[in-house]
């Protein structure tokens, strides 16, 4: 008999638990799921996750974490080499326009249209449908108000393309003002 078929899944960590389970999902998993199948409390599950985390930090996948949701993703620093092994063309670059948009929703999420063209100062339409179509926002609700407007949000996929495990990672909005004003004075 094999080693790996004398170890029962009791003898496993709850991290190696916690991996397989993200490993065969197709989908991002919410935590509450995890635990009912874990049959253990969130907080146990938040241990796993943190577990699981910190071993992953020397190996190709990261944990991503979107709305509640936890995935497995291949690690943003490998995704050149991936795109290679794949075959798959170079990560699709976003004109300003289109970046300048996804920034808007990032931060202001959920977002309706009209809000992102306050922002903006100009019509986001053909925007906010490339981003659609590119899967790095989505629809995310309605609001109450008049004409009930589309909320928008980001994705998954927007978190793998800048390379980011979830929104806690994304740079403040004051840090960005304070560089740009210290660009500005040394221009001066």
């Amino acid at each position: 008999m094999s080693e790996s078929q004398s170890i029962s899944s009791e003898e496993l960590s709850l991290s190696a638990k916690i991996e397989a389970m993200l490993f065969v999902s197709a989908e991002p998993v919410p935590l509450q799921q995890l635990s009912q199948a874990l049959d253990v409390t969130a907080s146990v599950v938040e241990r796993g996750l943190k577990e699981l985390e910190e071993a992953l930090q020397t190996r190709g996948l990261r944990l991503q974490r979107n709305a509640g949701r936890i995935q497995l993703t291949t690690a943003p620093e490998l995704a050149v080499l991936v795109e290679t092994f794949l075959g798959l063309e170079a990560v699709t670059h976003l004109s300003r326009a289109a970046l300048e948009t996804l920034a808007i929703i990032a931060y202001q999420q959920p977002v309706t249209r009209p809000q992102v063209d306050s922002i903006r100062g100009v019509n986001s339409d053909g925007m906010m449908k490339s981003l659609l179509s590119k899967g790095l926002i989505l629809e995310s609700g309605r609001t109450d108000g008049p004409g009930r407007p589309i909320l928008y949000s980001t994705t998954p996929e927007f978190l793998q393309h800048f390379g980011l495990s979830s929104l806690m990672e994304l740079p403040s909005l004051a840090a960005s003002t304070e560089s740009e004003s210290e660009v500005e004075l040394l221009k001066g």
